[in-house]
């Protein structure tokens, strides 16, 4: 059975940390990539952060890179994504989500949606000034 699920979500002043945990079937963790992305009231959902599971490589969006960090937990069949110096900005549903990558490689595979295969219900982020 394909299941992740989102925790880890709630309200934070800018300047914090929350850590997002996406607990993953086992089918669904041998994808080929997994990641984390976020969409905001109006806008397109958005790739923040994807790891190849074979390999460990990684990706991160621009406005991500240096606060933000994907980590695999295999033992725990769980994909975690620790968020430091959290701005207003980061305040969206933060989504889990995982690919076979059929259609291509690399650590941007998975930072399109169009990529992706399964997807978590979603956690919300929100960060207050």
């Amino acid at each position: 059975q394909v299941q992740l699920v989102e925790s880890g979500g709630g309200s934070v002043q800018a300047g914090g940390s929350l850590r997002l945990s996406c607990t993953v079937s086992r089918y669904t963790y041998s994808s080929y990539c997994m990641g984390w992305f976020r969409q905001a009231p109006g806008k397109e959902r958005e790739g923040v952060a994807t790891v190849v599971t074979g390999d460990g490589s990684t990706y991160y969006a621009d406005s991500v890179k240096g606060r933000f960090t994907i980590s695999p937990d295999s033992a725990k069949n769980t994909l975690y994504l620790q968020m430091n110096s959290l701005k207003p900005e980061d305040t969206a549903m933060y989504y889990c989500a995982a690919g076979h990558g059929v259609y291509c490689s690399g650590t941007y595979c998975c930072a399109s949606p169009k990529n992706i295969n399964y997807w978590g219900q979603g956690t919300q982020v929100t960060v207050s000034s």
